[in-house]
């Protein structure tokens, strides 16, 4: 299957390893970003819209119309923020987006980027990991044509990718250093070049075994030729 996608976040840390992948994939054949600022780059697949309002995409409905996936990369860290706050944007502004997305292209496939230990039981005592888990079976339960939730632990970003989070730099600097054993605790750990591939590889392949992904499946697919 060849991807026309609709990335959200490609200004993060994943959405970076996500769109550098697309670009490079001959799966991908374009994909149109929708940031707050820009991402700075040129290329003959990429198309980028600045947009500031996320909570209101009724000014973009022809300039999203006819693609067949969504990639999204947004994220907030739940640090310093009550649950309202978190649930706001990790609950409300993500399934408003793929409510709107799936008006307008009734046979998307959509990629929710999550988290190891999200509380699909919606229940449990970490406040992320229950609007994380809300989010992931809100998502599953709308009718896209499939839809994946990538659950990855620790993420090495690669390439010169950074985070947003000068907290996350520092410490992504700091194992830097010993990436190279941590990476085979395929359990755990991962990076932003093979969560790309995998996620692509997903939706090319229409892959079926699982909805929710974890570290050990993301390098699992990820590493398919």
């Amino acid at each position: 299957m060849k991807i026309n996608a609709v990335l959200f976040g490609s200004t993060g840390m994943i959405g970076q390893g996500v769109l550098r992948e697309c670009l490079r994939n001959t799966e991908v054949e374009s994909v149109l970003v929708i940031n707050r600022q820009t991402t700075n780059l040129s290329h003959a697949k990429l198309k980028e819209i600045i947009h500031t309002d996320l909570f209101d995409l009724s000014k973009l409905s022809t300039e999203l119309s006819g693609y067949n996936t969504c990639f999204f990369c947004m994220g907030i860290s739940s640090a310093g923020l009550s649950e309202k706050e978190y649930h706001r944007i990790t609950f409300d502004l993500t399934l408003y987006m793929a409510g709107f997305l799936l008006a307008i292209n009734n046979k998307m496939t959509f990629c929710y980027i999550s988290g190891a230990g999200t509380d699909s039981t919606e229940k449990g005592k970490v406040m992320w990991a229950r609007v994380k888990g809300k989010t992931e079976n809100a998502l599953l339960a709308m009718p896209f044509s499939k839809a994946y939730m990538f659950r990855p632990g620790y993420i090495q970003p690669l390439h010169g990718i950074k985070s947003k989070t000068r907290l996350y730099n520092a410490l992504y600097t700091v194992f830097k250093p010993f990436y190279f054993v941590l990476k085979h605790a395929k359990s755990y750990v991962t990076n932003t070049e093979i969560l790309g591939k995998a996620m692509i590889n997903a939706v090319a392949t229409h892959y079926s075994e699982k909805k929710i992904l974890e570290s050990a499946d993301i390098n699992r697919i990820g590493n398919k030729k």
